[in-house]
């Protein structure tokens, strides 16, 4: 997922006004959508007669957050490593500032998840107070089901001409900036977001130096760089996709901290393999949709054995399952339909 076709000068910001509104808003009402469907229902996190409020509560604020990272990066004409990195940090601010999950022993008291409490204590930071296992988790879920795999889907519905083009002006940015502030002004306000706690001075500081950092880094000039691509074979999407779902299940292999071990060490593994792959001329949008979806289905497929958050009617509980399994092989065999029928096209390294 770090490579795709750098924009030409006239594929930048500039060419936005050259197509109909209509044309670059059907996009960003689709990543709108998809980004807290992902977030919050694709893993089984909510009974079907759930699913509308979440995309009407948590839309403003996650598919805010996708469509102003997407565009940041488009409009830069930077790739995946900016994507990824910006994803990393509206993790952290959403999990550190926002909702304050990340430091609230007492978060998913309410929940049908209170039993995880116990894992999570076991790998707290001293002097910081949150669990480094929760913390992968919580990061690690916003920066591939509600960031990645959206704009990867959306991107790979549009035509090789569109696929890199910021969909948004200066205006529109404005706008969804505003909706994405308020939709996490509610989440922080509401009693069922930030649940009245309030993290420490010391934990408030290191959330926001922790995405000031992140965000520097995504926004450094080496990302918007072309590199040179190297004349080898590159595997098949599937060997990709299978790579991904491998740091899904490696990171439960064992609790405590040498669970944690591994689950970084797995995910730094895989991400830096496919940095390496994707710097070879075969790699391309197929390569790209295997590795951002990867984690969308692997979640859909495991919704049949984890409870929603709160308690439902079996009947209610399973049609939301099988409302994601339909939602998530939909867009997924979609999305691959629509590269089968446009031409190849070969990537370069961002």
């Amino acid at each position: 997922m770090t490579a795709e076709p750098r924009p030409t000068a006239t594929e930048r910001p500039a060419t936005i006004g050259r197509l109909p509104l209509r044309r670059r808003l059907l996009p960003v009402l689709a990543l709108l959508l998809i980004a807290p469907w992902a977030a919050e229902c694709s893993w089984g996190g909510f009974a079907i007669d759930d699913f509308l409020p979440v995309l009407i509560f948590l839309g403003p604020m996650y598919g805010g957050a996708a469509i102003l990272i997407r565009e940041t990066a488009r409009h830069l004409g930077a790739g995946w490593p900016t994507i990824v990195l910006l994803a990393a940090a509206f993790g952290v601010l959403q999990a550190g500032l926002v909702d304050q999950s990340l430091f609230n022993p007492d978060y998913l008291d309410d929940t049908q998840y209170a039993d995880t409490r116990t894992a999570a204590e076991a790998t707290l930071v001293p002097g910081l107070e949150f669990s480094l296992r929760q913390a992968f988790d919580y990061v690690g879920n916003h920066i591939v089901l509600t960031i990645c795999a959206p704009i990867v889907l959306v991107e790979s519905f549009l035509g090789n001409g569109r696929r890199l083009r910021p969909w948004l002006g200066r205006p529109g940015l404005v706008v969804i900036g505003v909706i994405y502030l308020l939709g996490s002004l509610l989440i922080f306000s509401d009693s069922s977001g930030r649940k009245g706690f309030l993290a420490s001075p010391l934990q408030l500081t290191f959330a926001t130096v922790l995405v000031l950092a992140l965000v520097a880094t995504a926004l450094l000039p080496r990302w918007r760089r072309p590199r040179p691509r190297r004349v080898r074979r590159v595997p098949h999407p599937l060997w990709v996709a299978l790579l991904v779902v491998l740091v899904r299940f490696g990171s439960d292999l064992t609790p405590g901290w040498a669970g944690v071990a591994i689950a970084l060490a797995l995910a730094a593994a895989v991400g830096a393999l496919i940095v390496y792959w994707s710097t070879r001329n075969g790699w391309g949008q197929r390569h790209v949709l295997a590795a951002g979806t990867a984690g969308l289905v692997t979640a859909a497929a495991f919704a049949y054995l984890v409870p929603p958050y709160s308690p439902a009617s079996p009947a209610a509980a399973l049609a939301g399952d099988v409302a994601v399994t339909v939602v998530t092989v939909t867009l997924v065999l979609g999305a691959w339909w629509r590269l089968r029928a446009s031409p190849a096209v070969h990537v370069t390294a961002s």
